[in-house]
């Protein structure tokens, strides 16, 4: 796709605020504006970053070229797939959906109609920074910690698709496979979705994954251990640091590249880069979302009695 890109969000609250500043700052974008089931939240974007302010969310579909979906997780399918049907390209934040049906639906629209479909795994951008990507052995064993204090965000979803749902993506690119066992164990400290789970994946390939996720911990630990047959490493995403015991070199300045410093940023410019034909795809598909749904559902359906 040639020329200026119109780009709409839909979805105006925190994370639709973030995807508007960089729609607006991009050369070659025109941010043109956003839609929300609450008007003021679109008009108080629409204020911040220019553009217009739509109370329907058809008629920012027909305005923009490209669109973020940011709405709340359950609604995330609905949007993409109305975005997609008016041959629309959509960057879908995680999870790309809240069944593994309405995945199914977005991954075939998007293949069908030959449209760019990202999901909004942003950790991707910082492994690639740091080289992690290019490890030419397979990991053995990945163990991952992300935990947090309570917050009143994505409670619609449970801490698997909330929060799990990242490292659950980055086992997955780091040790293709497919799952073969999950176990899990969880529990809601209020309502009917998980805030804390543990859960063990298996694989085909014989890669194992044991994951911890929280959000009514008391602190706030992301670490990340990844075992390969030469040696080990491991990482700290708060304190942007890692310990490196394999034969490959990783890049000890990644954090003061442009694109790790800058996730979301790198994301979308990576996703705008696929829709104009500039490289063969965003930093995750909407076949990634996918996949880590699945799994991030296979690990709810374990805890279930």
């Amino acid at each position: 796709m040639d020329g200026e890109l119109r780009a709409g969000v839909i979805g105006a609250g925190v994370f639709g605020g973030y995807h508007a500043a960089k729609y607006a700052s991009l050369p070659g974008v025109r941010f043109v504006g956003a839609y929300d089931h609450h008007l003021v939240h679109a008009e108080a974007l629409a204020a911040k970053h220019g553009g217009q302010a739509f109370a329907d969310e058809a008629a920012l579909i027909a305005a923009a070229d490209v669109l973020t979906i940011a709405t709340p997780a359950i609604a995330h399918a609905q949007a993409a797939l109305a975005a997609l049907a008016a041959g629309k390209a959509v960057y879908v934040e995680k999870p790309v959906a809240t069944t593994r049906a309405d995945a199914d639906r977005i991954v075939a629209e998007a293949e069908q109609r030959g449209l760019v479909t990202a999901c909004g795994f942003l950790e991707r951008a910082g492994f690639a920074a740091m080289g992690l990507f290019d490890i030419p052995e397979r990991p053995l064993l990945l163990e991952a910690v992300r935990v947090g204090p309570p917050s009143p965000r994505n409670l619609d979803v449970s801490v698997a698709l909330d929060l799990m749902i990242h490292d659950l993506d980055l086992a997955l690119a780091l040790g293709a496979g497919t799952r073969r066992a999950v176990t899990a164990t969880g529990r809601a400290r209020s309502g009917q979705q998980l805030d804390e789970a543990q859960a063990e994946i298996t694989f085909d390939t014989g890669f194992v994954a044991r994951f911890r996720a929280s959000r009514i911990a008391e602190g706030r630990e992301r670490t990340m251990r990844v075992v390969y047959p030469s040696g080990e490493v491991r990482l700290d995403f708060l304190a942007h640091t890692f310990d490196n015991s394999t034969p490959f070199p990783l890049d000890a300045g990644y954090e003061g590249r442009p694109e790790s410093r800058d996730r979301l940023g790198a994301s979308v410019a990576a996703f705008l880069a696929a829709v104009r034909g500039e490289r063969p795809g965003p930093l995750a598909t909407a076949e990634h979302g996918a996949r880590a749904l699945d799994l991030a559902l296979a690990v709810e359906e374990a805890v279930a009695p």
